[in-house]
């Protein structure tokens, strides 16, 4: 824990998904909750979507931070700002397009949560 998750527009040409995760992942350690290998994150591109209801001129870049119960607000808070920051200077966003970013946290139930790490 936590698991990051970005979906994204596909139309933002200029989005390097797999450069953001990086920086996404170091906001995170460097927050200080997080072990090094506990950052998991993944991102998505979609080519069906619509933004009120239309998808000329208007992108997205939704940010979903899944973290385990317990944490205060003003952490949760204070990671949304760090996370949402850090996504706004991962790229050179396209001047004809409207991109709206956000950042999402959700709260997984402690008590209902497993996880396993394999290695041999």
């Amino acid at each position: 824990m936590p698991h990051l998750s970005l979906e994204y527009s596909d139309q933002l040409s200029g989005f390097d998904a797999a450069a953001a995760l990086l920086t996404l992942n170091r906001v995170l350690l460097a927050s200080g909750e997080f072990e090094e290998l506990d950052i998991k994150s993944r991102a998505i591109a979609f080519s069906s979507y619509l933004i009120g209801t239309q998808t000329q001129g208007h992108a997205f870049v939704h940010l979903k931070l899944a973290l385990l119960s317990g944490r205060s607000a003003a952490i949760k808070h204070q990671l949304s700002e760090q996370l949402l920051q850090a996504l706004q200077q991962t790229c050179v966003w396209p001047p004809a397009i409207q991109v709206q970013l956000c950042v999402e946290i959700i709260e997984i139930e402690r008590a209902s949560y497993s996880k396993v790490t394999i290695s041999n």
